[in-house]
């Protein structure tokens, strides 16, 4: 089960953009507002346990700075109440994903993601938070390191996807 705002373009596009390379955090706030008020999303955070960001790799979060995904799940976290978790993370540095094919994105994230133990996921329902989806590699690929850890079941919710 996935939901999203709506797809990536227009006023929804910059305000991603501004968020991630314009570093304008407070964007997240506004996005997060935006995710907790739409029906699709709000069906997805019922009943969840866990919300998890989709991970940065350590290289790149020194590079940027942030995680604009976890700044929105952080925001969602304190709009719901459903926990914050950080057990997931991006155990290999991959290249960005924005100029590849989907067969390309899936080969790029294969492996990419582990969990820092799993006690936290077991048996829970499950909340991947990113800022974008376009062909859903990512969002699978963190879902099947979940699943395999024990998850019962795990869900998504992105601010935008490409269409």
């Amino acid at each position: 089960m996935g939901a999203s705002i709506g797809p990536y373009a227009g006023p929804l596009r910059h305000s991603v953009r501004a968020l991630k390379y314009g570093r304008r955090h407070r964007s997240a706030e506004r996005l997060a507002q935006r995710l907790v008020s739409t029906s699709p999303c709000q069906a997805v955070l019922a009943a969840s346990d866990l919300i998890l960001p989709v991970p940065l790799h350590a290289n790149r979060l020194r590079e940027r700075g942030f995680n604009q995904a976890e700044l929105l799940a952080r925001a969602v976290s304190e709009r719901t109440g459903v926990p914050l978790s950080r057990s997931l993370e991006r155990q290999r540095d991959t290249p960005s994903q924005t100029r590849l094919s989907a067969s390309e994105r899936r080969r790029n994230v294969r492996n990419a993601f582990g969990l820092r133990g799993d006690r936290e996921v077991r048996g829970a329902i499950t909340v991947l938070l990113d800022d974008v989806t376009t062909t859903g590699a990512t969002i699978r690929e963190c879902a099947r390191v979940l699943l395999d850890a024990g998850a019962r079941e795990v869900r998504s919710i992105t601010v935008a996807r490409a269409e």
